[in-house]
């Protein structure tokens, strides 16, 4: 039989070698080599068709399949070559060729698909194709890939041919599947989900106006159903389908459409369903708002829009406000579809709103009204005054205005709340509000700015004045800017002879609000000035404390954040802020003898820390010329105690931090770390050098930590942004001997250490390749007795987000999955260096563990789990609280991520949970647990058998002297107790 079919399909020529070995000898790859000697002329489909002849008459069907399978590839690659007459005839071919053996089907239905997409296919062809298959093919017991190649073949002809006259059979035959009921089968290696399925039979619904008049009704007759999921995909589809449909196909559906989305809004259990109706509503009005309306023509939209009215508006005047909500929704989902249905619904439903608001005199329900009504006014906010002649809402104004009023002077906190967001939005509409009606506002604003009672009103008016400002900078610099100086000037003055905690506390919140109005160049001129002379008198009073001082350079750090997106703003306040700050601090760190009445508090670590914080913020977007012009001078400030562009630089001493043996002056290497570590990368460093040098020797060489680590961690800054070449090699040579004399016995392994840490930090960031040396190099301190659990602390560091030097922020050099790189590089010599360990220092690797795995994304720890999760066990066995805690928070995830492989260890785990939930440390207790807690996520039939031993042990904590802890012990013990009942 095999040799008759060989004879039978023994064509002559190179062309006939091709065919032979698809047909005979099984190999696909002659396809694509057929394919291109069409497409290069050297021959013709006419030629393949003639070479293909015999086998194609052969008697059986799987060699003919095979033949056609061929000639089917070709045709998918070369379809745009083929000349009418060409596709006429093989069109013909194809269709006789459907009524052949089931095993030739799937070729021909690949050429037809070919054939489909053919620009010169004649007209009345795609009919006698789509014909020909709906007579010939049981498309139902296709395979899922041919099931696939039909839908492709009517896809194609709708795209280009929807003329044809078999819309309601094209329809019947795709809309039997809707809406989709499929389960995936287990293990299925084409992974399609129903999703998947849903949104492509959505695509084919959707996709043509000719399916209208069939696939409203049903659309309707399964949005009226029971099913839930019948419900959600109707109205998903109902959406997409107004995507591509006008007026002419909607009309005689509109008033069922809308029935049925009243009823699902107004009567729904379910949220989602509820959201996709007012969805489906939305999209059909602004499908009625695109149409372009002819002289005589029905306006659809007005009429749409009426029904609405008339079956909502109503709710909204009831007493009880049932429905009041459901009916806002609905007209809001309408009336944001576009400007015409906006102007016609809000016409009708402010003035009612607004009447409703007098008439209640209740907060909760003036809240409720208010909280519509604001829905309404974001809404006209959206579609703005294009094309318009006058502002939409000029004729509301008054009342407007006077409501918002009502509800500011509400002693209500909720109500203000809703009054603020309305305000808002109000002003944002250009040319509404006069100048007297902001400052009414802004009366109010100040006003709630100063409420002691309730921090919720206090922080939303701040807000709000930051937004207002923006549009208004005029009104808020003449009438807001100089109460605020006044409050700061006259606080200053009671605050030297004493004061009480509300006067302080008025005085921080002015502090705020003078930050928080900071939103516009031009009022940053006014406000920054204030703010600066406050930090004059801040620290230099008789009365004056650290806390006072912070919150000025907080409010200094939010105005230097609201600049950085307006460069002249930057420029000003970095020239006029930084150039203070350095001022005020140099003169802090004279002698007292030299300054008798000026205070140390800006030498104090956290007051330091927050000056860092505004000159790092103030420094990170300058421009690379502005931030040259600013670093030439800023440098020889420290280098050589250059101190001519200090706004005060009347000191009887010199300032010379390196140099000079006074701690205080050394202090203040942390504001050089500051502004050198947030520069972009490519602004030159003058004598960088005789810089890097002298950060090395104060951060091995001084005994004030805190002076040390700021030079290590700026000299760590400066070495991972510079450029690769000589010039780094020798820093990192010079800071490695640094390091190693450090580390031998002596009075600076501590300040040896630090500077270890932060240059493997800088080299981590940027992939080193020195990088693994030093990580190396600090593993091997976990052995050491002195600096172990330090070594084993730096792991955290080196994994962490640092807020003053060496982020991205700063223009630090990060390279992307910098952490995954060295877990990877690490993790293994941890685990190594912890078996070979003595004792008395495993704790230091457990502890260094638990920090490496606590930062790392998920997705790449779980593959690792297996192996590292009984040594994650044991570290909890550790007394640390530190390592207990670190690793209590890296288990937790993981029992909700990877629940089979924590089964398997659920004795041991519950034994020690249970255990730290007695631990001495709160926040051990608390972590434990949560992990108790998350327990219950595992398989119920691995849980049970533990349920009451965890009951009877959770009773203890529910003890606990920290309310924090009974309410975690509360949670877990609730959800223990309902495990394996029904419905849990």
């Amino acid at each position: 039989m095999a040799a008759a079919a060989k004879e039978a399909v023994a064509p002559t020529g190179a062309l006939g070698g091709l065919v032979q070995d698809f047909v005979v000898g099984q190999q696909d790859g002659p396809a694509a080599e057929v394919a291109a000697d069409v497409k290069s002329g050297r021959c013709t489909i006419l030629q393949v068709v003639e070479a293909l002849g015999s086998c194609l008459e052969n008697p059986e069907p799987r060699t003919r399949g095979r033949g056609i399978q061929l000639l089917s590839q070709v045709l998918l690659q070369c379809h745009p070559l083929l000349l009418e007459k060409e596709v006429v005839h093989l069109t013909l071919f194809y269709e006789n060729q459907l009524k052949d053996h089931h095993l030739v089907i799937p070729p021909v239905l690949q050429g037809l698909r070919a054939l489909s997409m053919c620009d010169v296919l004649p007209p009345g062809l795609a009919v006698s194709v789509l014909k020909a298959i709906f007579q010939e093919v049981h498309v139902q017991s296709l395979t899922q890939m041919d099931r696939h190649t039909v839908y492709s073949i009517i896809t194609n002809f709708m795209r280009t041919r929807e003329e044809g006259p078999f819309v309601e059979e094209l329809f019947e035959v795709t809309s039997c599947y809707f809406p989709v009921d499929f389960t995936p089968p287990p293990n299925d290696p084409h992974g399609i989900q129903r999703e998947d399925l849903i949104l492509s039979l959505r695509a084919v619904l959707a996709s043509t106006p000719r399916f209208a008049e069939f696939l409203l009704p049903l659309l309707i007759e399964k949005v009226d159903s029971e099913m839930l999921s019948a419900k959600l995909d109707s109205l998903q589809t109902l959406n997409a389908c107004c995507a591509v449909y006008g007026q002419k196909e909607l009309k005689d559906f509109l008033p069922s459409l809308w029935a049925s989305i009243r009823r699902e809004v107004f009567q729904t259990a379910s949220e989602r369903v509820e959201a996709e109706g007012l969805a489906a509503l939305h999209s059909l009005s602004a499908c009625l708002s695109r149409s372009v309306l002819e002289a005589d023509a029905e306006d659809l939209l007005d009429s749409f829009l009426s029904s609405i009215l008339e079956d909502c508006r109503h709710h909204l005047c009831e007493p009880d406000m049932k429905l009041v909500w459901p009916s806002a929704k609905l007209l809001q989902a309408a009336s944001g579809a576009s400007a015409r249905a906006c102007d016609r619904i809000t016409s009708t439903v402010i003035p009612l709103l607004l009447e409703q608001f007098n008439q209640h005199s209740q907060s909760s329900q003036r809240r409720t009204i208010l909280e519509m009504l604001l829905g309404f006014l974001k809404l006209q906010q959206k579609w703005g005054n294009e094309d318009k002649d006058e502002i939409p809402l000029s004729g509301f104004k008054a009342p407007l205005c006077s409501l918002i009023s009502l509800a500011l002077a509400d002693p209500s906190t909720q109500l203000q709340l809703v009054g603020i967001r309305a305000l808002t939005v109000l002003g944002g509409q250009p040319g509404l509000l006069s100048s007297e009606d902001l400052e009414v506002a802004i009366d109010h604003l100040y006003r709630l700015s100063f409420l002691e009672e309730d921090s919720q009103s206090c922080l939303a008016a701040m807000e709000a004045s930051g937004t207002l400002a923006t549009l208004y900078p005029t009104v808020f610099i003449s009438h807001l800017v100089p109460r605020l100086a006044e409050e700061l000037r006259t606080g200053d003055l009671q605050w030297a002879g004493g004061e009480g905690p509300s006067r302080r506390a008025r005085r921080l919140r002015c502090l705020q609000a003078l930050s928080a109005v900071s939103t516009h160049p031009s009022i940053v001129r006014e406000t920054l000035p204030v703010l600066l002379q406050h930090l004059r008198h801040a620290h230099r009073g008789d009365k004056a404390d650290s806390s006072e001082v912070i919150a000025v350079c907080r409010s200094l750090h939010l105005v230097a954040g609201q600049c950085q997106q307006e460069p002249e703003s930057c420029w000003y306040f970095h020239q006029t802020a930084v150039p203070c700050l350095l001022a005020l601090a140099v003169q802090a760190a004279m002698p007292e003898k030299d300054v008798p009445n000026l205070g140390k508090l800006l030498l104090e670590e956290d007051v330091l820390a927050a000056m860092v914080s505004v000159i790092s913020t103030a420094s990170t977007h300058l421009s690379p010329e502005l931030a040259a012009q600013s670093v030439a001078l800023i440098v020889p400030l420290f280098l050589d105690g250059n101190i001519s562009f200090l706004s005060e630089n009347s000191f009887p001493s010199k300032f010379l931090p390196f140099q000079n043996s006074s701690s205080e002056q050394k202090r203040l290497v942390a504001l050089l770390m500051a502004f050198v570590c947030s520069l972009p990368r490519n602004v030159e460093i003058p004598q960088l050098d005789r810089l890097m040098q002298e950060l090395l020797t104060l951060s091995c060489h001084h005994d004030v930590l805190f002076s040390c680590t700021a030079a290590a961690k700026c000299f760590a800054g400066l070495l991972n942004k510079h450029p690769a070449g000589q010039q780094l090699d020798e820093f990192l040579q010079k800071a490695m001997e640094k390091v190693e004399a450090g580390l031998s016995p002596g009075s600076h392994r501590t300040q040896a250490f630090t500077l270890l840490l932060w240059v493997t930090k800088a080299l981590v960031l940027r992939y080193h390749p020195l990088s693994s040396c030093l990580t190396d190099r600090l593993m091997g301190l976990l052995n050491d007795a002195e600096l172990g659990p330090a070594a084993a602390d730096g792991f955290s560091l080196l994994m962490a987000d640092c807020p003053d030097v060496l982020h991205r922020a700063g223009h630090a050099e990060i390279r992307i999955m910098f952490r995954q790189r060295f877990f990877t590089d690490s993790v293994p010599a941890l685990v190594q260096g912890f078996h070979a360990a003595h004792q008395s220092v495993k704790p230091n690797y457990l502890k260094g563990l638990s920090h490496v795995l606590n930062s790392l994304p998920k997705p790449v720890l779980l593959p690792e789990l297996p192996t590292l999760l009984s040594l994650l066990l044991e570290a909890l066995s550790c007394t640390d609280c530190v390592v207990q805690l670190s690793t209590l928070s890296c288990l937790q995830p993981l029992l909700l991520d990877a629940p089979q492989v924590m089964s398997l260890h659920i004795n041991t785990l519950v034994t020690k949970f249970l255990n730290l939930s007695c631990s001495p440390s709160m926040a051990v207790r608390i972590a434990a647990l949560q992990c108790v807690h998350a327990l219950t996520r595992l398989p119920t039939p691995v849980l049970l058998p533990y349920k009451m031993q965890v009951i009877r042990a959770l009773a203890k904590p529910l003890d606990d002297k920290k309310r924090l802890v009974r309410r975690e012990a509360v949670t877990a013990r609730g959800a223990w107790f309902l495990l394996g009942s029904p419905g849990s």
